[in-house]
C-alpha cells in the first residue's frame, strides 16, 4: 500500500500543473486594448478629445529619445507633438462631405495611469452629415477597441460606437439627432466585460483561492454571491465617479488579498469561519480595480455616457465569472471528496497562489 508520504510526493506535481493550467491559461492571453474618442458639435466647431494608453502608441511616437530604456519626465513632455501628430493624422473626418484638417497641433496631457489625453479642433462644424474614420486602429493590435461617443451642444449624446479594426468608420445625420446604437453599446461592453474577468488572472485566482475551500454547491454560491454584491457596490460608485481610490493603492492592495486568503487556507485549512465576510470585505477592493477599465479611460460621466456601459461591462463580468466558477467548480469538488487528495491540492494550490500573490504585491510597489 502507498505511503501518504510517497503519496504526496507523487501527487504534488500533477495539482500545481492542474492549476497553472486551469487558472493560468487566461493569464496568458493579452487583453485587447481599450481607447475613447469623444466628439463634441459646438458652436461653429468640432471638439475632439482622444484617451488611449501611451504604450499602444510608443512604436509609433517614441519616447526614450537617449535610448536607456527609461522614460522620463522631460521626455514625455518633448513627445507631445509627435503624439497629437499622429492622432491627427490617424483620423478622417468630414463635415457636410467637407474633409476637415485640424485648426491647430494638438494639446496633450497624460495622466497618472499613464493614459495620454489628446485634444484637437476642427471648423467648421457639421450642419448635416458628420463622418469619421478611425485609421488609429488598424495601427494597433488586432482586437483593440475604441469607444466612441458624439455629443451635441447641450450635451446631449448623439450617436455611441464600439470601433475596431475591422469596423472603423462612422457616419451620420446631425438633423436628425442621430441614433444612440444603445443596443450595439450594450454588447461592446458586454463583450469587453466578459474579456476582463476571463483575463483577469489577479481576480480569478482571488476567487479560486477563496473557492478551493468548498465541498458543495451552497458553500460556494455564497461566497460567489457576497463577491458579486461587493464588486458590483464599488465598481457603481468608482464608475459614476461617487468613490475613488488611487490604482497606486488598488492594486496592490488586490494583491495583498490573493496572498491573505492563500495563507488563510493554509493556516486553517478547509474549515475557515466567516469566508463570506471575508469575501465581501475584500470583494470592495475588487471593484475599484474592475472600474478601472472604465474610469481611467474617461468613458462617459455620472450623468448620461457611462450608465449603459456600467451595466453591460458589469454583466458581462458576472456572466464570466459564472462561467469560469461552473467550469472550475466540479474539479474542485472532486478533488476536496478524496479524503487523501484533499489536504495536498489545498496546500498545493494556496502555496502557489501565495507566492504568485507576493510577487504581483512587490511588482506593484517596489519592483
Amino acid at each position: 500500500m502507498m505511503q501518504t508520504g510517497q503519496f504526496t510526493a507523487r501527487l504534488l506535481p500533477r495539482y500545481v500543473l492542474l492549476w497553472c493550467t486551469v487558472f493560468l491559461a487566461p493569464a496568458w492571453a493579452h487583453p485587447p486594448g481599450l481607447s475613447s474618442l469623444e466628439l463634441s458639435l459646438q458652436a461653429g466647431q468640432l471638439a475632439v478629445k482622444a484617451t488611449f494608453a501611451l504604450q499602444d502608441i510608443e512604436a509609433f511616437a517614441p519616447m526614450d529619445s537617449d535610448l536607456d530604456a527609461e522614460v522620463s519626465d522631460a521626455e514625455r513632455d518633448a513627445a507631445k507633438p509627435a503624439v497629437a501628430a499622429f492622432v491627427a493624422g490617424k483620423l478622417a473626418i468630414a463635415a457636410d462631405g467637407v474633409q476637415l484638417a485640424p485648426e491647430e497641433p494638438g494639446s496633450v496631457d497624460y495622466d497618472a495611469q499613464n493614459n495620454a489625453h489628446v485634444q484637437l479642433r476642427y471648423q467648421p462644424a457639421p450642419k448635416q452629415t458628420l463622418a469619421l474614420e478611425s485609421k488609429f486602429l488598424a495601427e494597433l493590435p488586432e482586437g483593440h477597441q475604441q469607444f466612441l461617443q458624439i455629443r451635441s451642444a447641450d450635451g446631449r449624446i448623439l450617436q455611441e460606437k464600439m470601433l475596431s479594426r475591422t469596423d472603423d468608420k462612422l457616419q451620420m445625420s446631425v438633423s436628425d439627432g442621430g441614433d444612440s446604437g444603445w443596443a450595439t453599446v450594450f454588447s461592446a461592453f458586454f463583450k469587453l466585460g466578459v474579456e476582463h474577468i476571463v483575463t483577469g488572472y489577479d481576480h480569478l485566482l482571488f476567487l479560486f483561492a477563496l473557492l478551493a475551500v468548498t465541498h458543495s454547491f451552497w458553500p460556494a454560491i455564497k461566497i460567489i454571491t457576497f463577491f458579486t454584491v461587493a464588486h458590483s457596490l464599488t465598481l457603481a460608485l468608482a464608475g459614476l465617479n461617487l468613490i475613488t481610490l488611487p490604482s497606486s493603492f488598488v492594486e496592490p492592495f488586490i494583491a495583498a488579498t490573493i496572498v491573505y486568503v492563500a495563507l488563510e487556507n493554509l493556516i486553517r485549512g478547509d474549515q475557515p469561519k466567516g469566508r463570506h465576510w471575508l469575501t465581501f470585505s475584500f470583494g470592495l477592493i475588487h471593484g475599484f480595480g474592475f472600474a478601472s477599465v472604465l474610469q481611467e479611460l474617461e468613458i462617459g460621466t455620472a450623468s448620461s455616457g457611462i450608465l449603459l456601459p456600467l451595466l453591460s461591462f458589469n454583466l458581462g463580468i458576472e456572466t464570466g465569472q459564472i462561467a469560469v466558477a461552473a467550469t472550475v467548480l466540479p474539479i474542485i469538488w472532486q478533488l476536496n471528496g478524496k479524503t487523501e487528495r484533499a489536504p495536498v491540492f489545498l496546500k498545493a494550490g494556496s502555496m502557489l497562489v501565495a507566492l504568485l500573490g507576493g510577487y504581483w504585491f512587490l511588482e506593484r510597489t517596489v519592483l
